[in-house]
């Protein structure tokens, strides 16, 4: 799709989500076994033939850096556009964080004249979907709107207060916004839009020059009378994890074989950093029941209802159940964990016990030993 550019906000660090971001930011937190979330919306726009993306990041995205590299696994590393790391160069001598997208937007502005590309899709890097960004455009083309905003009815787990919610008149127009409101009002907007570059400049020019740092504020309720704002209604899964109990449930979510064959469709595939690891290896007595367990993984004890990332090891006699455990996790001899959540290389020793609860999981940092 050459008339497509792809700009993906990864500048957020959440802090709700505690012990995940302390090394990372929100969209290079693992996910599923052996993603990161930015590969979502990075495999999104490549699945539609999207070959130029900027990737606007602001701190802790060395870990994200090391995962994308040079784009190559997304097939964009070339020449003349491809996979583009816009950091905040120009931003610092202001300091502090982005206040929305549309101040993220004004701090690289000269990158966005240089676009060669009619039209610009925007979305954040750490939205877990598998969009079909081809006919949303193609949507976007069709319907003659200035501004297309994907809109889903099904909630994608995150609270009200965490959300907007999109209000669509009888002309099926978006007429308001809802910003972070106590109750669901309306659809529930993605925050994925699709606009012309040319508008897109215009835009951030005018927020720039009024002080306007939020799109949604300041474009979907500022402007919903000027401007043609269509929804585009997606109707398959979609998933936000703005705490830590949002990024257990919607882990644990993948379980079912209905989410895994909607968020992962052949004919749309999630890319990922290759690491060509080799098979799992079952022990003697070993089990795994109802689990997700990616390659790599030494499994001597019990595994149920769990997600289990490259190279964790669960040595003879430990049981796992209802946990995500990422990288290099490693559990010892006798070790029980349930709704516990452990981040990259963390080591449990032997004869530990460690309980959370579904509706408080357990977090244990990267690289910490119990």
């Amino acid at each position: 799709m050459n008339d497509l550019h792809g700009i993906i906000f990864a500048y957020r660090s959440n802090p709700h989500l505690r012990e995940l971001t302390q090394p990372r930011n929100t969209c290079s937190v693992p996910f599923g076994g052996r993603y990161r979330l930015i590969d979502f919306m990075l495999s999104n726009m490549v699945n539609a033939g999207i070959t130029d993306i900027g990737m606007i990041v602001h701190e802790s995205y060395q870990s994200l850096l090391d995962h994308v590299g040079s784009g190559k696994d997304w097939d964009l590393s070339r020449k003349h556009g491809g996979l583009r790391i816009l950091p905040p160069f120009s931003f610092a001598e202001q300091g502090g964080e982005y206040h929305g997208v549309l101040e993220a937007l004004s701090c690289v502005s000269s990158y966005l004249h240089k676009i060669r590309q009619d039209y610009v899709i925007l979305a954040g890097g750490d939205l877990v979907v598998n969009l079909p960004v081809a006919d949303i455009f193609r949507h976007h083309l069709e319907s003659g709107a200035d501004i297309t905003a994907v809109c889903t009815r099904t909630p994608t787990g995150s609270e009200p207060r965490d959300c907007i919610y999109c209000t669509i008149g009888a002309n099926g127009l978006i007429t308001d916004a809802a910003v972070h409101p106590n109750q669901p009002d309306g659809c529930e907007c993605l925050q994925v839009y699709v606009l012309s570059k040319s508008l897109l400049l215009s835009l951030v020019e005018h927020s720039a020059s009024h002080g306007v740092t939020s799109f949604s504020r300041g474009i979907l309720q500022g402007m919903a009378g000027t401007l043609r704002i269509s929804p585009y209604i997606f109707e398959g899964y979609a998933a936000r994890t703005h705490t830590v109990r949002q990024y257990f449930e919607k882990s644990m979510d993948l379980l079912d074989p209905a989410v895994r064959a909607d968020l992962f469709n052949p004919a749309l595939p999630i890319r990922t950093k290759d690491q060509s690891n080799p098979s799992t290896y079952y022990g003697p007595g070993a089990s795994a029941v109802n689990s997700l367990v990616a390659d790599g993984c030494v499994i001597e004890g019990e595994v149920e209802n769990s997600i289990l990332f490259r190279g964790v090891h669960v040595a003879k006699g430990a049981k796992v159940s209802n946990c995500v455990l990422m990288q290099g996790c490693y559990v010892g001899e006798n070790s029980i964990l349930a709704y516990t959540i452990g981040d990259k290389n963390v080591r449990v020793r032997g004869n530990r016990t460690l309980m959370g609860h579904s509706t408080y999981p357990l977090a244990i940092a990267k690289n910490t030993e119990v």
